[in-house]
């Protein structure tokens, strides 16, 4: 397994992204000791480091990975967030206040069977509460040894920098992948200006980098991807035809159509760490050997002018909690 730094944070250079084992894909129903036999394998693949949320489930998945990795803790980066869920009375959506902050932490550390988090996220911008109280609330938790290191979730550049001013940042997790580029406006120069790592998340689309998704009948009923613009009734068809571009260079490279999107995320710079969710072992045998393919500059250079996808990569609902002037809305894209 390779290895990349979010800031002084070592980290293999593949995460597993756990949310779907426990949170609203299809195939989170599982028996736990099926996501617990994914867990272990990637703990014998390399895997470092686990990305999970309280409110992934919610509660389910941190109690399952806690499971997972209990007595294996040593070596490992875990990952939760905060900030989604209030245990304070707020009637939310979002609650960073310090209250809050603190008891959510409190819940993730026993769940997740552990004294100490490494990287603690908030989970969306919260703009009702000043910037210093949360940064300030998480130095706070990093002093009590409760946290190691500070982390924003889907941040756009002023909250990014003025949070690292309070306190450094260790890395942003958000959206991105060949299909979705928000951090292009200007977010990933700021991060690399600052010395901040990044963190990928749904780095292969929802599945439809991977190919595997041909239809929306794959779904379980309850699956969010029913309800994404990305997926809904002609929207997805055009989709799977532009995916033929991934599929070409795929076939050049003699890997999978999932490898080469992984490959063009590590090739783009050396302190991203990518985290693709799957709950199946065979899936994330493939997303790591994703490390070992090579692309041409040709082949970079078509990947990053691949065709964009038709439908935003969330609902409205969700795009208005990112912290972005530059989405458009689902609306715009179809």
């Amino acid at each position: 397994m390779q290895h990349r730094k979010l800031r002084d944070l070592t980290v293999s250079a593949i995460g597993l992204g756990c949310m779907g084992m426990s949170h609203i894909y299809t195939g989170h129903k599982q028996p736990e000791q099926d996501s617990i036999r994914t867990i272990h394998r990637a703990l014998e693949l390399g895997v470092t480091h686990f990305d999970s949320a309280e409110i992934y489930g919610p509660f389910e998945n941190e109690v399952l990975l806690g499971k997972a990795l209990k007595g294996r803790r040593d070596g490992l980066v875990i990952t939760s967030k905060f900030g989604l869920m209030s245990h304070v009375g707020n009637t939310g959506p979002l609650d960073s206040s310090a209250a809050n902050i603190r008891a959510s932490v409190e819940g993730s550390l026993k769940r997740l069977n552990t004294d100490y988090i490494d990287l603690y996220y908030q989970h969306r911008v919260d703009k009702t509460v000043p910037l210093e109280e949360v940064i300030g609330t998480l130095a706070e938790l990093i002093a009590e040894g409760k946290i190691r290191h500070i982390g924003l979730s889907e941040a756009g550049p002023d909250t990014i920098r003025r949070a690292n001013e309070i306190h450094p940042i260790t890395a942003l997790q958000s959206e991105y992948s060949l299909w979705t580029r928000d951090g292009d406006d200007g977010t990933l120069e700021l991060l690399q200006e600052l010395g901040i790592g990044f963190v990928p998340y749904s780095p292969l689309a929802r599945g439809l980098l991977t190919g595997k998704i041909r239809s929306r009948e794959q779904f379980e009923a309850d699956d969010w991807r029913l309800t994404n613009p990305r997926f809904l009734n002609g929207a997805l068809e055009m989709n799977l035809r532009a995916l033929q571009e991934v599929e070409a260079v795929a076939e050049e490279v003699g890997a999978t159509p999932a490898q080469v999107a992984l490959a063009w995320l590590l090739a783009k710079a050396d302190d991203w760490s990518p985290i693709p969710g799957t709950i199946r072992i065979t899936h994330l045998e493939e997303n790591v050997q994703a490390l070992d393919v090579r692309l041409t500059r040709e082949q970079l250079t078509a990947l990053e002018n691949v065709t964009q996808p038709q439908g935003d990569h969330h609902t409205l609902s969700q795009m208005a909690l990112l912290d972005r002037t530059n989405s458009l809305t689902a609306s715009q894209h179809l």
